[in-house]
């Protein structure tokens, strides 16, 4: 495969990876279906690898749109709301329950979900459910996240177990779950939105461990493309599930990992 091609992979993965990070749609599951289609492109270990960096793209996305509010976390001083050292501890009780989970069982689920049956199916269990609790639950008055606080915060952490689940979707998990504990959708988005960072830097370093043998010198440029395309992309998928959740529903993302899951199954058939 010519270098261009190379280059053009990695960037597709960009795309996938910013565009789907933050969406309640699965971009693990979307980038396990790319690489399935596209077989054979890199070797199972620059997968990995790649796949920590392009998540990092999506993480200094976060950093850069949120840049104010990080600063504020930054400060040593306990703070009221989501802020110092008390917003510290709100992403700590969050991230804990998720860690934890995912030291147990990740390698157990990798070996047997990471496919594009199981994913399909997960697409389409988590559609039913977001469509469902979209209907069901009641409209509340949109709070800031400084109103978060710390059991929420635990909350929401535990909703996020069930994003280890390739498929799932940890935005998904962790918005439904704000939205159940009674947080408007704009809310818990952007509550989803900052408790993604420490988990993508834990999960990074746990497989920048695992693929550190595998990288090399001539995959910079390669990574770099997937990192700088990531970044951007993620930003923009930001500033769209906020213009949706301020105007609609989850419901349309519901549908759309129902289409997909069934066209997955079909072509599997």
């Amino acid at each position: 495969m010519s270098q261009w091609m190379i280059l053009l992979f990695a960037a597709l993965q960009g795309v996938v990876e910013g565009f789907t990070e933050y969406l309640p749609v699965s971009s693990t599951g979307h980038l396990v279906l790319v690489c399935h289609w596209l077989e054979g492109c890199f070797g199972e270990s620059f997968h990995e690898s790649f796949e920590m960096v392009i998540q990092m793209g999506a993480v200094l996305a976060v950093l850069v749109e949120y840049r104010r509010r990080f600063a504020r976390l930054l400060s040593c001083r306990v703070e009221t709301g989501f802020a110092g050292l008390n917003g510290w501890l709100w992403l700590g009780l969050t991230t804990l329950p998720a860690t934890v989970v995912g030291l147990l069982f990740y390698s157990t689920i990798k070996e047997r979900l990471f496919a594009p049956g199981p994913i399909a199916l997960a697409l389409v269990g988590g559609g039913v459910v977001m469509i469902v609790l979209e209907r069901l639950l009641p409209a509340v008055e949109e709070q800031s996240v400084d109103e978060v606080g710390w059991r929420r915060a635990l909350g929401i952490g535990l909703f996020q177990c069930f994003s280890i689940v390739p498929g799932t979707s940890r935005s998904m998990a962790t918005i439904l779950g704000g939205r159940l504990l009674g947080l408007g959708r704009r809310t818990a988005a952007e509550y989803s939105f900052f408790a993604a960072v420490p988990v993508l830097l834990l999960a990074g370093a746990y497989d920048l461990a695992k693929g550190w043998g595998s990288l090399q010198r001539a995959d910079v440029g390669t990574y770099v493309v997937g990192l700088v395309v990531s970044f951007v992309v993620a930003r923009v998928g930001i500033r769209f599930l906020m213009r949706v959740v301020s105007r609609y529903t989850l419901a349309g993302f519901g549908w759309y990992r129902i289409g997909l899951g069934v066209l997955v199954l079909w072509v599997l058939r």
